[in-house]
């Protein structure tokens, strides 16, 4: 049988078994894989982290760079040739972390490129420590006695920030999650889609069970180019946890 995802990749991932990066990899490959992609028209661009590990484990061109450096080789890359199009993996540590003032600017200079966030809530590659979106009081390896830092909101930051696409999305809803990396890749601007991404091993709050009694979808009648709307569902977590096209300029 002729294999309709020229993107699949036949090797061994090295991700844990349950992991929602497996999710993610999927949802990646059939939001390009239904815009009739083709390999060599992709770059996938990630730093260090779980979530950098994807571009290896599919059939298009990548580049792998530093921790929190994800963004500017994809702005160089789109700049040199604005026909390719450039995705960023990366995590909640790689980009809200440490590439922070990277995303920053590229969100100031609207780079065309579309940005998906693996987020964990914790650093998963270094096995546990917090990260800047776990929950205040989780206990970790690094935070003993709990998390006292708010967590970093990434979607009202990109909403303050005007960001072309905001989105929300859950990693267990793979064609959910595919349908919105679609959308950020025909969104003409900087799309940044942040995936709410259970971590089996080392984030014992944030797991499936809690999210999928938490997620909701946006129904029809809700606008997303309201930016005070926007704002409001961006503030939505605990009990309720809104995903979908959170804002869009």
């Amino acid at each position: 049988m002729e294999n309709t995802n020229p993107f699949h990749y036949e090797g061994e991932l090295s991700w844990c078994p349950g992991c929602g990066d497996f999710q993610i990899l999927k949802s990646v490959e059939k939001a390009l894989t239904s815009l009739n992609k083709k390999p060599s028209e992709v770059v996938l661009v990630s730093g260090i982290g779980q979530a950098a590990k994807l571009p290896h484990y599919m059939k298009a061109n990548g580049f792998n760079g530093l921790h929190g450096r994800a963004l500017p080789p994809a702005f160089g890359i789109k700049s040199f040739n604005r026909n390719l199009t450039v995705l960023v993996t990366t995590g909640d540590g790689d980009c809200y972390g440490e590439g922070g003032n990277h995303l920053i600017h590229a969100i100031r200079r609207n780079i065309d490129i579309t940005v998906i966030v693996h987020n964990n809530q914790v650093y998963g590659l270094t096995k546990g420590q917090a990260s800047p979106t776990s929950e205040v009081g989780m206990v970790t390896k690094t935070q003993p006695f709990g998390v006292v830092s708010l967590p970093f909101n990434p979607i009202a930051f990109a909403i303050a920030m005007d960001t072309p696409f905001v989105a929300r999305s859950y990693s267990k809803e793979i064609d959910f999650t595919s349908e919105l990396i679609k959308q950020g890749i025909e969104t003409k601007g900087f799309a940044l889609i942040d995936i709410l991404q259970p971590c089996v091993s080392f984030n014992k709050i944030n797991t499936y069970q809690w999210y999928s009694q938490r997620a909701y979808k946006l129904d029809n009648n809700y606008d997303p180019t309201n930016r005070v709307k926007a704002f409001e569902k961006s503030l939505e977590w605990g009990d309720k946890i809104p995903i979908g096209v959170i804002y869009r300029s």
